[in-house]
């Protein structure tokens, strides 16, 4: 029993929504091998492959105010300055842009960047392009959640990919999230845009590789402290 427990410890949970797409993969490979048995052992590759996509492993947040964390597993894509979609509200001016793409081996569980209510949900229709380009933040299907702190909003925006097809939203407008907790996923193979406050420094480079909950993307506590200085430098 205690190798069993030892065992369970070390395996990552599985995210409920996952169940069906396991049980469906799981009986594909039993008629598989009932017709021919290296098919049944190919589906009991992809089998394992399903499990593992839909893996939830518990992640540590670092929990001081003002850090923005990862909302997702991932490569750091894109950082750069860009327009927000416009069904957000957030202004038509530029703002710093994190881009963190997930490949079909990557955890498909979204995180909350930071701790703020959800102000607001946005769904918008669009195309299935490569998550990967550029693009893809505008033409392709997205949801987007801006989450307001009592002093800044910042907006997280999923965008379905050229293998997904599918967003899931776990939230409601007006429930206060807390930094690192899930609010959704996507599968299978996708990319997740934050948009951060103007003048924020992005503390990740293009290339990088982010734990969702995890990874700190941005400082908004030492981005009002360089600004405070800056003021207090110009009025002496």
């Amino acid at each position: 029993m205690s190798i069993v427990n030892s065992i369970r410890s070390q395996m990552a949970p599985i995210s409920p929504e996952g169940y069906p797409f396991i049980g469906i993969f799981a009986l594909v490979s039993l008629v598989l091998f009932w017709l021919w048995t290296p098919l049944g052992w190919i589906g009991t590759v992809l089998t394992l492959w399903c499990v593992y996509f839909f893996r939830d492993p518990p992640r540590v947040t670092p929990v001081r105010d003002g850090l923005v964390v990862s909302p997702a597993d991932g490569r750091v894509s894109l950082v750069q300055l860009a327009l927000p979609p416009p069904e957000l509200g957030l202004g038509a001016a530029p703002l710093p842009r994190v881009s963190i793409f997930m490949s079909v081996f990557d955890c498909h569980v979204n995180r909350s960047p930071l701790a703020g209510r959800v102000e607001r949900i946005v769904y918008h229709k669009g195309k299935f392009l490569n998550a990967d380009l550029d693009k893809a933040s505008e033409d392709n299907e997205r949801n987007a959640l801006v989450i307001a702190t009592a002093t800044q909003r910042i907006a997280v925006v999923q965008i379905a990919g050229l293998v997904a097809r599918r967003i899931l939203c776990f939230v409601r407008e007006g429930q206060m999230l807390a930094a690192g907790e899930r609010f959704g996923m996507i599968r299978f193979g996708s990319r997740l845009d934050v948009y951060l406050p103007a003048g924020t420094a992005p503390l990740v480079a293009v290339g990088q590789t982010a734990i969702a909950g995890e990874t700190v993307i941005a400082d908004l506590r030492a981005d009002q402290h360089a600004g405070d200085m800056a003021r207090s430098y110009r009025s002496a």
